[in-house]
């Protein structure tokens, strides 16, 4: 069945898919950090904790093998293992240094992200685990997931991840066309994938999700139907298909890619729909803006009890408030608010040696932020949020969004939003535009649109 243009269904898509928008994983957003929160302010924070409080750790690896152009992550180019072994040191030198300030927390869930996670030697993947089971409470229910890339993956990783205890991973992917992987300098064959799948769960670790991207050059409706198809032959519990995000004025290498490659936003609007097909039709379930999931995964179950969240690794049923994250860049969220490390290797270094945080940079959040923050999250998860019932829940007045909602008029017009009274819905076919919604409630937004990625 041919797939419906953009401009057919929605006349005046342009408005919001050509905008630039944040992708909403936090609210504020990271643009809006400032060196008003530093490491002493995270140290207050954190001894504010409760005993006993549950935590969640995001550990950044930042390094890869080779770069892909399309990456917008937070890494470097590894030639040697030499500083990446030294990147171990810091990294356990830095889960002390919290460990100590946090004494024996409970940990709920462990993200290892990059960069590439398993750019780490076996023996370092079990050295920085048992930093971490050192200062904090691992158990059975704590679940730990990490993302690969398939091409490096080696048997003894997967045996070494299989004994630290991971329960899901994330495999890259994008694309399988040959013809986009060169223009992106991401090389994979599907047989380097489907046997780092086979592997992982040959070795216990059952939980399989991939990564797929529309909006790369080269990129067609067709070729990203045919990744699809393939994609689903290995069987994954989840997909998530992100829009590729071009921003050469912050990733300046991704000036390499020629913009006249790149399909416009007509094309990335197909393509998106073309591979969501493919998926719902296969049984997968859509899961707020980029996910897909099959029905029983535990993402689908939270949704339907309006109790998925979101954070800075994507869609999770993560319910604790407390996210740590270690290493140069990382962010960390807890209830009084944000913070990041410094993203200069150098600075990091120096900061973890002293015995500090290296927190340079977050932000406080008032109470018109949390407000703001759980419409727009529920918007992301749900589709859907009933404005007076989360105002109400913050204590503020039924009118204190009206401004908003009557700016919503426009949306509705053009079939981006419905309106009942104080509940609003992105309808399914428009579920593409949920940020567009969101960024209404964005106090933070305007005169800003130039720093964030294209809405589609």
């Amino acid at each position: 069945m041919p797939i419906v243009p953009a401009k057919m269904l929605y006349p005046n898509w342009r408005k919001y898919l050509d905008r630039r928008i944040p992708r909403y994983t936090s609210y504020p957003t990271a643009v809006q950090f400032g060196a008003g929160v530093d490491g002493r302010t995270y140290e207050r924070w954190l001894a504010a904790l409760p005993a006993g409080a549950p935590v969640s750790l995001y550990l950044h690896v930042p390094f890869c093998a080779e770069l892909c152009l399309y990456c917008g992550c937070h890494t470097s180019v590894a030639r040697r293992y030499t500083p990446v072994a030294a990147y171990v040191e810091l990294l356990e030198r830095e889960i002390a240094c919290i460990g100590r300030l946090l004494g024996q927390a409970r940990l709920s869930q462990i993200h290892w992200g990059g960069g590439t996670p398993t750019i780490l030697q076996p023996r370092d993947l079990t050295r920085l685990t048992a930093a971490l089971r050192a200062h904090f409470a691992v158990s059975e229910a704590t679940e730990t997931a990490i993302e690969i890339d398939p091409r490096s993956l080696s048997r003894a990783h997967i045996a070494a991840l299989a004994d630290i205890g991971v329960t899901r991973a994330s495999l890259g992917v994008q694309d399988f066309d040959a013809r986009v992987q060169a223009a992106i300098r991401r090389v994979q064959s599907f047989d380097d994938t489907a046997r780092a799948a086979d592997g992982l769960r040959a070795a216990g670790i059952a939980k399989i999700n991939l990564d797929l991207m529309y909006g790369l050059p080269h990129q067609s409706a067709a070729t990203l139907t045919r990744t699809a198809e393939r994609a689903l032959s290995l069987e994954p519990d989840r997909i998530a298909l992100f829009g590729y995000a071009h921003v050469p004025w912050i990733k300046r290498h991704q000036k390499l890619i020629p913009e006249a490659a790149l399909p416009d936003g007509d094309e990335r609007f197909a393509q998106a729909r073309a591979a969501a097909e493919v998926l719902t039709g296969a049984g997968y379930r859509r899961i707020g803006l980029d996910h897909f999931a099959k029905e029983s995964d535990a993402l689908l179950e939270r949704q339907r009890q309006g109790r998925l969240h979101r954070n800075f690794q994507g869609y999770t049923t993560d319910e604790t408030p407390n996210l740590i994250g270690f290493g140069p860049s990382a962010i960390g969220a807890l209830p009084q608010g944000y913070v990041q490390n410094s993203p200069s290797m150098v600075a990091y270094r120096d900061a973890v040696l002293a015995g500090r945080p290296a927190t340079v940079r977050g932000t406080a959040l008032s109470a018109e932020d949390r407000l703001r923050g759980d419409i727009i999250e529920r918007l992301m998860c749900d589709l859907t949020v009933d404005v007076a019932e989360i105002s109400a829940a913050h204590g503020a007045r039924a009118d204190h969004f009206a401004d908003e909602l009557s700016r919503l008029d426009e949306l509705a017009a053009d079939g981006i939003v419905a309106r009942a009274g104080s509940r609003i819905s992105v309808p399914e076919q428009a579920r593409v535009f949920v940020r567009a919604v969101c960024s209404v409630f964005d106090a933070y937004l305007a005169g800003g649109e130039a720093r964030y990625s294209r809405a589609s």
